[in-house]
């Protein structure tokens, strides 16, 4: 499986979004859809800081 989760970091810690993202497409500025392996959407507003591919995150930041 290729899908990952995605995290908000904040102070240093990470908080998951969502499991098992499938899908990350732009809407506006710094503003994120992700579509879970499922069909579960979320809209979030923030900056990619980092994707780790090999441990299967995505990392984003206000």
């Amino acid at each position: 499986m290729c899908e990952a989760n995605a995290y908000f970091v904040r102070n240093g810690e990470e908080e998951l979004i969502m499991e098992s993202v499938d899908l990350i497409e732009p809407e506006s500025d710094d503003t994120w859809r992700l579509v879970g392996i499922f069909g579960d959407r979320k809209t979030i507003k923030g900056r990619i800081k980092q994707m780790n591919l090999v441990d299967h995150k995505i990392l984003f930041e206000q």
